[in-house]
């Protein structure tokens, strides 16, 4: 796929997952990429820096940084994070940046949304990009792509589950048969510099993606492989990760109920890009050890 070199993309959240990721692939295809951070002088906005980005600073709540980070920029990645902002937050940031982005002129948004966010699950992080999305397409940019990634592979070595993975128990809030959708950041990446790269062929579109589908007692014998030691599916009761929190109990129930349905074999068709299974993804990770008591 060619990339009009002159083409300047802004990508929000370029130290994150979603926004790193889509940088370093643009960056790869030889694409122009302004990599915005709040802290530009971080390991990683240095990484990004070496590669050939353009760093600059800019906070998804200083509109004054926003205007400055999209000056002259002809595409626009745009990602906000939930469990950092909260719902409310992640909401006004989303439509700031928006409304921001098509005033400084850009011609092309992808906007990273969460699968099934439009059909009205009750999940508070779900629904409040529902009303971003509703925004974007309401704002009238000359191209835009809706992105909707189901569970990332990556959440699992996250502080969120990873002390207790390392324990040897994958504890989580979900029945033993519940099938899981779930994709890599990797994956993430290569749909969203798709999204650029061929933006006519997908403007107005809202793309699922998703890698494998998996029950939790499926995922803990594939984390038992990947890591050399067993590791045992344990099924939270709902009530305890309510207390945690309640979105994201929320979540839990309706991935019970109804579950992501991105179909995964049609969208590889479509787009060439091969899904990275959670075997592959799990034997990519360098494991750590339990911490020595």
């Amino acid at each position: 796929m060619a990339i009009d070199k002159s083409n300047l993309i802004l990508i929000t959240g370029a130290t994150g997952q979603q926004g790193g990721a889509v940088a370093r692939e643009l960056l790869a295809k030889g694409a122009k990429v302004r990599a915005m951070t709040r802290h530009p002088e971080s390991p990683k906005a240095l990484e990004l820096k070496k590669l050939g980005a353009e760093v600059v600073q800019g906070d998804l709540d200083d509109a004054a940084s926003l205007e400055r980070a999209l000056k002259g920029a002809w595409g626009a990645f745009a990602v906000q994070n939930t469990w950092e902002a909260g719902v409310e937050r992640e909401e006004e940031q989303g439509k700031r940046f928006a409304e921001l982005a098509r005033k400084a002129g850009v011609h092309h948004f992808v906007y990273a949304s969460v699968q099934s966010a439009d059909k009205k699950t009750g999940i508070p992080h779900f629904d409040n990009k529902a009303r971003v999305e509703e925004t974007v397409r309401s704002l009238g940019f000359p191209s835009y792509v809706i992105m909707r990634p189901v569970f990332f592979m990556e959440n699992l070595s996250s502080p969120w589950f990873l002390p207790g993975i390392q324990e040897g128990t994958l504890a989580i809030g979900l029945p033993a048969d519940t099938k899981l959708q779930m994709i890599s950041v990797g994956d993430i990446g290569k749909y969203g510099a798709q999204a650029f790269l061929r933006h006519s062929e997908h403007n107005g579109r809202g793309v699922d993606i998703a890698g494998d589908e998996l029950t939790m007692p499926e995922v803990a014998k594939v984390l038992s492989q990947a890591m050399g030691r067993e590791v045992r599916f344990v099924q939270l009761p709902i009530e305890e990760v309510r207390k945690f929190s309640a979105d994201f109990a929320a979540m839990l129930e309706w991935f019970v109920r109804v579950g992501y349905s991105a179909d995964v074999a049609a969208r590889s068709a479509e787009s060439g890009i091969r899904p990275t299974k959670f075997a592959e993804w799990a034997s990519s990770i360098s494991w750590p050890a339990p911490a020595t008591r």
